[in-house]
């Protein structure tokens, strides 16, 4: 793979994995496997790990669940609720304690872990003060979660009070629900003419998120604790003692939990609890690993989205044979036709699937992005028999093709050049995994796409002005929204118009006022958050943090993409110098500014808008938002762990020393990087500085 044809799958991975957060934390709807989530979020580790230059803002190695729901009050977590990061084979497990080990420059022989099962159920954070449940959060994105204070309260293995705890105690573990409760639920929900669940993950995470604490009250549900955030006095001095502790004060943790003394004994205790797993009254996914040693923990510190002293040993993904009945395209709003496999349906681990991923033309043509051989080099054909997999209500991943099975009127499947929805050219640039239509704004699905993911919820939000509305009002003759700022324009519109929204089907006089107070109320939008809306190409949701906190207003942020449009400019290059901007994003960036409609269109929505800067980054810190360079051997520290240290204080770390650079950090045989340091006037100091510099913070 090339550095061009690496940028296009990190975009395409981004675009993925964020949809996927969306669904499984955001909605409690996955539509792709666990199995797949983790093979895409490998994929794009593997890439970033082979071009860590090319590493995207919104990477998925960048993002930890997804956005809070608006139906909930928003909790500022204490201690961030981070992910795992994980492991599905054994040599990974054994790259996993390795890593640790260097880390902390000593042998593998001094640690120890633990190991317990990995629940699939919801993550939830408990605080108590003096004693009492005072709140309950789940995690959301990991820095802000839900309020579901009086749902946690009707769960009966919840301690209300507790005796002999720190006087400040934030809990975490995971909500799950038993089989037998699962099944008890889904006959009272059939007997009611409600909704059945799919699986007890759904259910549980359904249940707890409820706006009506008295139907969560009416589910079983229960908690497992395993893990702790913000607390006042140490809960012990390591992982097995502090759960033997949370225990102590009355929470149910997982009696499976054992102390390991290195990687042969993990997967001793991971091969236990797999052979255990079908008769276990709860699901699990895999089993959690993490350093016993509270203080080691803490020297290790945390990656962007995960700690690094823990990691999930996946357990891999059920199977089950079907016949392919059809193939459907999907065209997105970035134009991107999806190819998506029309199953008979099948029971996968208890759940009927009907639909599976097929991701592009060459997956379908059993060659990866690099032209290499998946599957054995086997296509997949309408009517072949395929084998599937699952790891949840998801839709499953074709993971193999039975050819003695194969009809013989099967024929090689032609992916089609002309975009189906609009006719218009479907083309694959050079370096690009996905073909895309280039009708643009004139293509009726990407149109729609692109005004659904305006009001999407980490977007516009609009109560009222969903999905289905927005198919509504874009065939609507007399009140057409086609373009973002149509939104906006709609009372006044309204109001000139003969055939009012209130004398429509479906809507009556207090819901039309009820969308127009709705619309209004989001004309006053964040900076970051209208960036994202617009839907720009490779631009997510953290790629408009990322240029709101660099260009603070929006007025200086698009002069300076209006500069950037000559590639020789001065501002060209200061796009790219912004840590985690590539190419690949600049130049969609620009082009989207550039073409007259789409600006055009642009500064249409903005008049009707009230744009709210962002705010200057401020810390206590003396390296915050600092460039600092790490050179030379040093002693008291390994250099991932200065690194980490630098980063968590809110500082940048570079590889190279440039202008740019603040200060740069030198031990002894530091060569080329001081001399160059001395020359531009950069500050230096020694390890002992250092530590000096970040000593109490």
């Amino acid at each position: 793979m090339n550095e061009e044809a690496a940028k296009a799958e990190l975009a395409r991975l981004a675009a993925l994995l964020a949809k996927a957060n969306e669904a499984y934390h955001g909605q409690d709807a996955p539509e792709i496997s666990d199995a797949e989530y983790d093979s895409l979020k490998r994929r794009n580790a593997e890439i970033e790990a082979r071009f860590p230059a090319l590493k995207r803002a919104d990477s998925a190695s960048e993002q930890v669940g997804a956005a809070p729901s608006e139906g909930f009050a928003k909790v500022k977590h204490a201690v961030r609720m981070l992910s795992l990061g994980n492991a599905f084979e054994e040599g990974d497990v054994a790259e996993f304690t390795g890593r640790v080990a260097k880390f902390l420059g000593i042998e593998e022989s001094a640690l120890s872990f633990t190991a317990e099962p990995k629940i699939d159920g919801l993550s939830l954070s408990l605080r108590y003060e003096r004693g009492e449940l005072v709140q309950a959060a789940t995690r959301g994105d990991g820095e802000t979660g839900e309020n579901v204070t009086e749902n946690a309260r009707t769960i009966a293995n919840i301690p209300q009070k507790l005796t002999g705890a720190p006087e400040v105690l934030e809990v975490r573990g995971e909500v799950y629900m038993r089989h037998d409760d699962f099944e008890a639920l889904n006959v009272a929900q059939e007997a009611r003419g409600a909704k059945t669940f799919a699986n007890p993950r759904n259910a549980a995470a359904g249940s707890l998120r409820q706006l009506d604490a008295t139907i969560t009250r009416a589910r079983p549900l229960a908690f497992f604790a395993y893990a702790w955030g913000e607390v006042s006095d140490p809960l012990a001095d390591t992982q097995m003692k502090a759960i033997l502790r949370l225990k102590d004060l009355g929470f149910e943790t997982n009696p499976l939990t054992a102390l390991c003394a290195g990687t042969d004994e993990l997967i001793e205790h991971y091969n236990k609890i797999g052979t255990a797993r079908p008769e276990l009254p709860y699901d699990i996914d895999g089993v959690v690993y993490k350093v016993n040693d509270l203080a080691l923990q803490e020297r290790l510190g945390f990656r962007s989205t995960t700690p690094r002293w823990a990691v999930a040993h996946k357990f891999p993904a059920e199977l089950a044979w079907t016949r392919l009945e059809a193939i459907d395209i999907q065209v997105g709003r970035t134009g991107a036709l999806s190819p998506v496999a029309r199953l008979v349906p099948v029971t996968v681990g208890g759940v009927v699937v009907s639909n599976a991923t097929l991701h592009n033309e060459d997956y379908i043509k059993g060659r990866d992005n690099k032209g290499e051989d998946i599957r054995g080099g086997k296509d997949i054909r309408i009517g072949d028999l395929v084998q599937v997999y699952r790891a949840g209500d998801v839709i499953p991943k074709i993971a193999d093709v039975d050819l003695s099975q194969r009809p013989e009127s099967a024929v090689p499947y032609a992916f089609p050049t002309v975009c189906p929805e609009c006719g218009s050219d479907a083309i694959r640039e050079e370096g690009d995994a996905v073909r895309r239509c280039m009708g643009g704004l004139i293509c009726p699905a990407q149109a729609v796409e692109k005004l659904k993911h305006f009001v999407s919820r980490k977007a516009f939000d609009i109560d009222g002005l969903g999905a289905k509305q927005i198919e509504m009002f874009y065939g609507d003759d007399q009140l057409p929204i086609r373009e973002p700022a149509d939104i906006f324009t709609l009372e006044r519109r309204d109001a000139d118009n003969l055939t009012k929204l209130k004398n429509r089907e479906g809507w009556g006089a207090r819901s039309a006022e009820k969308l127009f107070e709705a619309i209004d109320e989001k004309r006053k939008i964040g900076f970051a958050r209208l960036l994202f809306a617009l839907g720009i190409r490779h631009v997510g949701e953290q790629a408009g943090k990322l240029f709101a906190n660099y260009y603070l207003s929006w007025e200086a942020f698009v002069n300076a993409v209006r500069a950037a449009e000559d590639e020789s400019s001065a501002a060209w290059a200061e796009l790219l110098n912004i840590d985690g901007v590539g190419e690949v994003m600049a130049r969609a960036l620009v082009t989207a500014f550039a073409q007259e409609y789409e600006r055009e269109s642009i500064e249409r929505l903005v008049a009707e808008l009230e744009i709210e800067d962002a705010e200057a980054v401020s810390s206590d810190s003396p390296v915050a938002g600092k460039t600092l360079v790490f050179t030379g051997a040093l002693e008291k520290m390994t250099r991932a762990e200065a690194k980490a240290r630098a980063e968590s204080l809110g500082a940048k770390v570079s590889g190279s020393v440039s202008a740019k650079t603040d200060l740069l950090i030198a031990g002894p045989g530091a060569g080329s990087k001081a001399k160059k340091a001395a020359e531009l006037g950069i500050e230096t100091i020694d390890e002992d500085g250092w530590i000096a510099l970040v000593a109490g913070l």
